[in-house]
């Protein structure tokens, strides 16, 4: 007998687990990192701390222009972003990359970095080294120094440009380092973030495409810097962000662009995959109460703001309250601190959150007092005569047995 269509199911459901379970990896693909082919590369999660995937990330390698991300922070840290800067001669081999300025040109340092950032312009890199500086040695000299402050221990340059020496290198580790630092700064967040620009100052305006095409192809990806000359191969530091996760990347010494790009996509793509965004308290969130004293009415204790935590997907917040009292008297306002809710992540203290009382606590009145002793000596004397009672009742029963117990006068016992 043929089977009908109903019965059929269960064998093509089993024949078809079975076929997912046989191909590998399927049942853990969303688990596994990504394999990347450049020889050096590194995924970070900033917000834990985590590196999430590393490959030689502490070896030293030619970085090409991501050096530049050094001549940019100096930049920012020592120039405002609207002082006028007067290009410097700069003689550039045909392969170079440059922003087209002119000697004499008058250019904000925020056009500067812009070229600098998103052209990879070297005769811009030229200008800010010398004008921070005063001469190109000097500047690389503040450069390393900058770089030993913030303990990059695998990096040095030599130059503010990026072009090839054997003294010009850094690695995977450290370059995210970096960029993590340049990200606290809203200019370059807001400029590396953007598919292209047209800047106005200088001999007369130009646009300029942003050479990483991953933050013009890709909505989540906001940075950083690209990189490539003949010993170095293809650099990119990258980031992404999604539901205020972000997630930093470096992939150092790929053979082409197509490599580089394909490296950095898949470790973002990874990393915003396994974190997410959690609440470990919410403003207003109820903690407990207190009793008022002398009354009979209670007050809710509350947390006094938000806490919300990048965390690996599965992971859980520990959430306590400290000092938190049974009772109060006033006068107290809406929102005193009564207490603290403390939140650890992986066994660290990450927040401390004021724990509020909900409404205002009034002192306790005279009549509030004295109801409450009037009550509490009521509450005793019954239990006083509660007590005695008890005590009368075993005392009676104790006499009781004794007598029961007693045997009777003249009553002859017989063997």
């Amino acid at each position: 007998m043929t089977p009908g269509p109903r019965a059929a199911w269960p064998g093509l459901t089993a024949l078809l687990l079975l076929l997912w379970l046989l191909v590998p990896g399927a049942a853990t693909a969303q688990q596994r990192p990504p394999r990347v082919s450049a020889p050096a590369a590194i995924l970070v999660e900033p917000a834990t701390g985590d590196v999430v995937v590393g490959k030689q990330a502490d070896a030293r390698r030619s970085i090409a222009s991501t050096t530049k991300l050094m001549t940019a922070l100096l930049a920012l840290e020592r120039l405002s972003l609207d002082d006028v800067l007067v290009q410097v001669p700069y003689r550039a081999s045909p392969v170079e990359s440059v922003a087209g300025f002119r000697a004499g040109e008058r250019v904000t340092v925020r056009d500067e970095l812009r070229a600098l950032l998103l052209a990879s312009a070297n005769d811009a890199a030229a200008t800010l080294a010398v004008r921070i500086s005063g001469s190109r040695a000097a500047f690389v000299r503040d450069m390393n120094a900058r770089a030993r402050a913030l303990g990059l221990r695998d990096t040095r340059y030599a130059n503010p440009v990026g072009l090839d020496d054997p003294d010009n290198y850094s690695s995977a580790a450290d370059l995210v380092k970096l960029a993590l630092v340049l990200r606290t700064k809203p200019f370059f967040r807001e400029t590396v973030d953007l598919a292209r620009v047209t800047i106005r100052s200088g001999a007369f305006p130009r646009t300029f495409l942003n050479r990483n095409s991953l933050v013009r192809s890709t909505p989540s990806v906001d940075g950083v810097k690209t990189g490539r000359t003949t010993r170095a191969g293809y650099v990119l530091v990258g980031s992404a962000s999604r539901n205020g996760v972000t997630v930093l990347s470096a992939v150092l010494g790929t053979q082409s662009e197509a490599a580089r790009n394909a490296d950095t996509l898949a470790l973002l793509r990874y990393g915003l995959s396994r974190y997410t965004r959690k609440a470990a308290v919410r403003s207003g969130r109820r903690f407990g109460e207190a009793a008022l004293a002398y009354r009979d009415t209670r007050v809710a204790l509350v947390a006094e703001r938000d806490v919300v935590r990048t965390v690996r997907r599965g992971e859980r917040l520990a959430v306590r309250v400290e000092g938190a009292p049974t009772e109060l008297d006033g006068p107290l306002p809406q929102g005193a601190r009564v207490g603290t809710v403390v939140v650890r992540q992986r066994g660290e203290v990450v927040a401390r959150v004021p724990l509020v009382t909900a409404a205002a606590v009034t002192e306790a009145s005279a009549a509030d007092r004295l109801g409450d002793f009037v009550g509490r000596t009521r509450t005793l004397l019954l239990l006083a005569v509660f007590l005695l009672g008890s005590l009368c009742l075993v005392l009676l029963r104790r006499r009781s047995t004794r007598r029961t117990r007693r045997p009777h006068q003249g009553t002859t016992e017989i063997a």
